[in-house]
């Protein structure tokens, strides 16, 4: 008869040969972490973690994060002993294990759930996609604001529906990378109790020992965070770690860090460097060795003991479906007290929005003077979370600048209790943390509450790995960035976006939109609130640009096609075509009123969106740009690059080669030549060159 203490270390051994094994058959891959990790992973499962792996979408689950997303080998071997079941779209059959054992023997292969790094929405049981280091912890601060925010929201008296944990494990990348300590400063600021980072305290990287690179103080700087800090001096002692967890479990007034100390590739004593236990598969050798050295028999692939899986079952399964069911249970008789509030919570998790949203949505009059896109902006954005109440989010400190603060009542801001608001409020002060807080915005997503984030355009480069994630995740993130060209003036080229629209026009996934007035805006937040599954730029300005008399030219609606004819010849049939976008669109209109004044046929097509124009059927695309009529001029204030899809290497792009210029707004354009008389000049010029063509 086995004991209990015999059965915890052959389920972690086999944790541990799994993955050598996964790792040895790709010949790719980091044994390393898993080896060393796996009891520190396997006390939090079987012990504390409130998990259902019949149900891995239930809303109250406790979020285990991996940060360490080299060390997937590991996640894949615990879903499958743990027999998580499949809740994608992205499987045939909903009642299909998440990862099977030939998912293991294909890892890191083609069609494999067990893909390189953790994909969320690919794997069930993968609560985000993890790999750049830093970005998995980050994230686990939104899902711990994300609970935090639903608990003061929406538990009333005897009804907790949110009461769950965020872990995450982590290792010396991921505190080197800067993310981690802009998202580990504000979660101390915010006093997340509910917030386990697990540190794997291995002293390895790539390159060799961290007293190369890394010798700071990690616990005095934690304490300095105001996080609680906790160590644990041998990953291997069960009880030692179950104290750990308990420790957090008891913190109720700030996070907490547990620092485990362990030795990468435990198991493996033969290997002479550890690095390649960290960063490449073992070899047959030490991989008979390592198994060995677990009592393991070393010839055997795969191999599963019997009581494995039953033992998970018994612990892990048997809890989480006991609190699961209880949950259920709850949440019934909140929906019978409170049936409004149990809509909001249905929705959210479906990501459907309220009935009439939409209901109070401004609509500017026609204005020469105008307003900036990014004042019409938080206008619309106010009008809209008053009637959804999920909406929230915030700046990296620039919100009055931004305008996205929610001003009405209650909306008021997200702090810890005692400062200024409380859990319940929507508008979220980031600080300085760009990279951060897009990183929190992931998890404030994955947690299905519907997050904006902004800041200046160009600042986009401090925190691309975050946005990039979300595209790749296919989560609704608002991103609202302002200042968006070299018309903001005076802050110079450091603050004037060139290459950022090529470059997130270029990440798969994402929706770049950029109005034109104040009623595209209105047109282009439409647009946003009712899609699911992709984040969306929206790319305002500082300067004030006019509001277009929609009775003199087309309805702003025409945003929702990315694309639309704007203003047109008399008998729609153009002899050039002006493409532009956000505020250039009204310097096309003043040339095309020019060339009309002139009796030559124009078309001024404004173009908010590359990415919806593509999604319009091929009619519906020639019937803007018509494919006859190549004399072209496209204006945008930023790099040319890619406009040559629609004006053609015969069209004239007025835009930008060089980085941009400090001087006043009026001065830039000059120097730049973005004036009506140089588009109109354009225009002249492409016609010319097209008819000696003819």
């Amino acid at each position: 008869m086995i004991d209990k203490a015999q059965l915890d270390r052959l389920c972690i051994n086999t944790l541990r040969t799994l993955s050598i094994d996964a790792v040895q058959k790709a010949q790719s891959g980091h044994p390393g972490t898993p080896m060393d990790a796996a009891p520190t992973i396997y006390c939090l499962w079987q012990r504390f973690l409130r998990y259902d792996p019949e149900d891995p979408n239930w809303p109250d689950r406790d979020r285990f994060v991996l940060s360490v997303g080299h060390a997937s080998a590991l996640l894949y071997s615990l879903l499958y002993l743990c027999g998580v079941k499949a809740a994608s779209p992205s499987y045939e059959k909903p009642d299909q294990l998440a990862v099977t054992l030939d998912d293991i023997k294909g890892f890191r292969q083609a069609g494999s759930r067990c893909t390189g790094h953790p994909e969320y929405g690919w794997t069930s049981g993968v609560e985000t996609t993890t790999g750049p280091l830093g970005q998995g912890v980050a994230t686990s601060v939104g899902m711990a604001i994300a609970q935090r925010w639903l608990s003061a929201t929406y538990n009333r008296p005897g009804y907790d529906l949110f009461d769950h944990n965020v872990y995450a494990l982590c290792g010396d990348g991921d505190m080197m990378e800067g993310i981690s300590s802009e998202a580990a400063s504000l979660a101390g600021h915010l006093k997340l109790s509910n917030l386990c980072w697990i540190y794997d305290d291995n002293h390895i990287t790539i390159e060799g020992s961290t007293n190369i690179t890394f010798t700071e103080d990690v616990a005095a700087r934690f304490l300095g965070y105001g996080w609680n800090v906790v160590r644990v001096s041998d990953a291997n002692d069960l009880e030692m770690l179950t104290r750990g967890y308990q420790t957090f479990h008891n913190t109720h007034d700030r996070p907490t860090l547990i620092i485990v100390q362990s030795h990468i590739g435990y198991g493996a004593p033969h290997k002479q460097d550890t690095r390649e236990a960290h960063g490449e598969p073992l070899g047959a050798e030490e991989a008979r060795l390592a198994k060995a050295s677990y009592g393991w028999d070393p010839d055997a692939q795969f191999y599963i003991p019997d009581g494995v899986t039953t033992h998970f079952k018994e612990r892990l399964g048997r809890r989480g479906a006991t609190l699961r069911a209880a949950w259920e249970n709850l949440f019934a008789a909140y929906r019978q007290q409170y049936p409004d509030l149990a809509d909001q919570i249905d929705r959210m998790q479906c990501r459907d929005l309220p009935d009439g949203w939409d209901s109070a949505l401004p609509t500017f009059p026609a204005d020469v003077k105008g307003m900036a896109t990014r004042d019409s902006s938080g206008k619309v954005l106010n009008a809209i979370a008053e009637k959804l109440p999920w909406l929230l989010g915030g700046a990296a400190d620039l919100a009055p600048s931004t305008k996205t603060h929610l001003s009405f009542e209650p909306a008021g801001g997200f702090q810890a209790p005692g400062q200024e608001g409380d859990y319940r409020g929507r508008n979220f002060h980031f600080g300085l943390r760009e990279h951060a807080m897009c990183a929190i915005a992931n998890g404030l997503s994955l947690s299905k509450l519907r997050p904006y984030a902004s800041s200046f355009f160009i600042f986009t480069d401090y925190c691309r790995a975050a946005v990039r994630l979300s595209a790749m995740m296919e989560l609704p993130v608002i991103y609202v960035w302002t200042h968006d060209s070299v018309s903001l003036g005076e802050d110079g080229p450091t603050h004037q976006p060139i290459e950022q629209f090529a470059s997130f026009r270029a990440m798969p996934g994402m929706i770049l939109l950029r109005p034109a007035d104040a009623n595209e805006v209105v047109a282009a937040w439409r647009v946003i609130m009712q899609i699911k599954d992709r984040p969306v730029s929206l790319v305002l300005t500082r300067q004030a640009v006019v509001t277009l008399d929609r009775t003199k030219y087309a309805p702003a609606s025409g945003v929702s096609r990315g694309a639309y004819v704007l203003a047109d010849a008399p008998d729609h049939r153009p002899d050039v075509l002006l493409l532009a976008t956000g505020s250039e669109v009204s310097l096309c209109i003043a040339a095309y009123e020019q060339l009309q004044s002139e009796r030559i046929k124009a078309r001024v097509i404004s173009m908010p969106s590359w990415e919806l124009f593509e999604s319009q059927s091929r009619e519906y695309r020639d019937s803007v740009l018509p494919p006859e009529i190549t004399a072209r001029v496209a204006v945008e204030e930023a790099s040319t690059f890619g406009w040559e899809r629609y004006i053609g290497f015969d069209g004239t792009i007025l835009g930008l080669h060089t980085f941009g210029l400090s001087a006043p707004l009026k001065v830039v354009a000059q120097h730049f030549g973005f004036e009506p008389a140089h588009v109109v000049a354009a225009a002249r010029e492409q016609m010319a060159r097209h008819a000696t063509k003819q």
